[in-house]
This record gives C-alpha cells, sequence and structure tokens, in this order.
C-alpha cells in the first residue's frame, strides 16, 4: 500500500503570542493532558488507599472515628468530582461543567474545616487508643497537606473565569490531596520518607506540558513548587 502523506497541522496558542506549536508535537498533551491527569490521580489514590483501608476502615482491629468515614467519602468524593469536570470539558460540556462547579467550590471549602479537625481527631486517636509516640509530630504533615490544597483551590475558584488559571491551580490543588495516598505505596516503589516527591513528580508533569505545547511553563506551577 503506498503511504499516505499526513499533513502538518500547526495549532495557534495564545499563550505564544499567535506563533505556532506543530499538532505532532502538541497533540495528545494540548488536547487530553488535564484529562489524563485526573484519572491518573483517581488510580493512584485508588492504588494508594486499597493498601490500607481494609485494616484502617472496613476491619480495623481498634475502631475508628467515625469521622475518617465522613473523610474519606468526602475527599473521596473530591477526586470523583474532579474527574467528572476534566470529563465534562474534554467532551465539551462546559455549559454543565460550569453549573456543577459551585457543588464543587462547596465540596472544596469543606474539605479544609473536615481536613483539619480529622488530622487533629486522628492524631489523638493515634496517642491514647493505638499508643503512637510520633503521631503528635505528624500531625504536621496532614495539616500541611491540606494548607497545600487550599491556597490552590481558593485561587481557582477566584480565577475560575480565566481559563488557563483555573485549571492549572485546580490540578495542583488535586495533586496535593494525592500525598496520603503516596504514603501508603510499598517502601519498594516510593520510600515513606519521600512519599511527598509524588506530589512533586505529578507537578513535574504539568510543567513539563507547558513546556512541550507552550514552550515555557506558566507561572502557576512556578509558584506551585515554592507552595510545595
Amino acid at each position: 500500500m503506498p503511504a499516505i502523506a499526513v499533513p502538518q497541522v500547526n495549532i495557534k496558542s495564545p499563550s505564544l503570542g499567535g506563533r505556532s506549536v506543530p499538532a505532532s508535537r502538541a497533540g495528545f498533551l494540548h488536547n487530553y493532558f488535564y484529562f489524563f491527569m485526573s484519572l491518573l490521580i483517581g488510580v493512584l489514590v485508588v492504588y494508594g488507599f486499597s493498601r490500607t483501608v481494609d485494616k484502617n476502615l472496613i476491619h480495623p482491629a481498634v475502631r475508628r472515628p467515625f469521622l475518617l468515614y465522613i473523610h474519606a467519602v468526602v475527599f473521596g468524593g473530591w477526586v470523583v468530582f474532579y474527574m467528572l469536570q476534566s470529563t465534562l470539558v474534554r467532551t465539551r460540556n462546559v455549559g454543565l461543567h460550569r453549573r456543577i462547579g459551585w457543588f464543587g467550590a462547596a465540596l472544596g471549602v469543606v474539605i479544609p474545616v473536615l481536613g483539619i479537625s480529622t488530622a487533629i481527631t486522628m492524631s489523638r486517636f493515634n496517642m491514647v487508643q493505638l499508643h503512637q509516640t510520633g503521631a503528635a509530630a505528624f500531625l504536621m504533615v496532614p495539616l500541611f497537606d491540606i494548607f497545600a490544597f487550599s491556597v490552590p483551590f481558593a485561587l481557582g475558584i477566584y480565577w475560575r473565569k480565566k481559563p488557563e488559571l483555573h485549571r492549572r491551580l485546580l490540578l495542583v490543588a488535586s495533586c496535593a490531596l494525592t500525598a496520603a495516598a503516596f504514603g501508603r505505596f510499598p517502601p519498594n516503589i516510593l520510600p515513606p520518607v519521600v512519599f511527598c516527591a509524588g506530589v512533586d513528580s505529578l507537578i513535574v508533569l504539568g510543567l513539563a506540558r507547558d513546556l512541550i505545547v507552550n514552550r515555557r511553563v506558566h507561572p502557576v506551577y512556578l509558584y506551585a513548587r515554592l507552595l510545595l
């Protein structure tokens, strides 16, 4: 069969002042990156927590506080909602994406309050019930994760009418919530002492996407690196 010549298609990028980006380079990343990242975050969260959910929630040796179950539902709900919103954008259902976006905003407001309450409750539980000596010091970890989520989330909602800012900020916020999942990875895959490197690697993917598609890194990722 004779070879078929495929015409070179260029994509105009506003962030490049109208300069053309070859579709062969942008391709998948230009159109599917954020959708792919939402699925990747979902897979990572399911894998990480699947290793501990049975012994910590379903069949715990010591009964866990009820607040922990609410925490699991709400935080898991955010991941599902983020995947749904990314899917709606990819399928060009932007109207529906915006209409249900306020539900996500309300969910995002609940997360810091619930996250801080759960962190304090579980720290006390781990010290009193499980006699873990390092529980008090470890409290700083979930509190920082909540901070790392809350700042880009709040900015993402504030700049919801600026898509280039909005989608990157909510990606950073969602990446921040994967820290607990990475902390449950097998040590031979990701040692617990450097579990935050998993979150960093997700942010780096966004940075790499911008370099390939836009040939420059968006300021959101630069400030996110300082934050994290």
